[in-house]
């Protein structure tokens, strides 16, 4: 199994790019977010997915470790191929990703390719359990805590701003919405509906 390919990006196209290690082109499949972050002529270290059918073999690949490991975790729902998940992947990030697990945002999860209603529905109940806080808050700077902000409400903020939201906005929307004994993720769906 290839476990990353490392070399000079040869050729970058919507779903693909084509990596130059030692003379050698490895044509790999990648989000459309992958194929706009990588540099034509420039070296880089794709961490990849070997996928083996009955009369196809392909390569699929990532920049971090998060998302491939987000990759895995969406392939391992049965309904989710390869394809749809690099589509997840290309529309969400992995933190927006568990966000919208936890918080089972249906329609947040629909977004890739050949991923409908009852499969966005599947992938929320199956993967819940094994994405936390530790997983949407990961590859993000966790923010300060301020005094209002502190156990639940810490983790929801960080959510939120993982998503694109200002810390003022977030802080706004769960002040707006807390209430005592609320858990992260019901802090994050209720705050979302505020913010948006």
């Amino acid at each position: 199994m290839i476990s990353y390919v490392k070399g000079t990006v040869a050729y970058i196209g919507n779903d693909c790019i084509v990596v130059d290690n030692n003379g050698i082109g490895y044509n790999i499949q990648v989000s459309s977010s992958t194929a706009s972050a990588v540099v034509m002529e420039k070296e880089v270290q794709i961490y990849t997915y070997m996928n083996v059918k009955e009369n196809e073999l392909s390569l699929f690949g990532f920049l971090t470790k998060e998302e491939l490991n987000m990759f895995n975790l969406l392939i391992s729902v049965n309904g989710v191929g390869p394809k749809s998940a690099v589509a997840m992947l290309g529309a969400l990030s992995p933190s927006q990703l568990a966000l919208a697990i936890a918080t089972e945002d249906i329609k947040a999860l629909s977004v890739g390719q050949g991923i409908g209603k009852k499969i966005a529905q599947r992938i929320a109940l199956e993967l819940k359990d094994k994405v936390g806080a530790d997983t949407i808050t990961t590859g993000v700077e966790l923010v300060q805590k301020v005094d209002v902000t502190t156990g639940e409400r810490a983790e929801a903020l960080s959510a939120l701003m993982a998503l694109g939201f200002t810390k003022n906005e977030a802080e706004n929307a769960i002040k707006a919405v807390f209430v005592n004994g609320m858990a992260t993720e019901e802090i994050i769906s209720k705050a979302l509906k505020v913010v948006k």
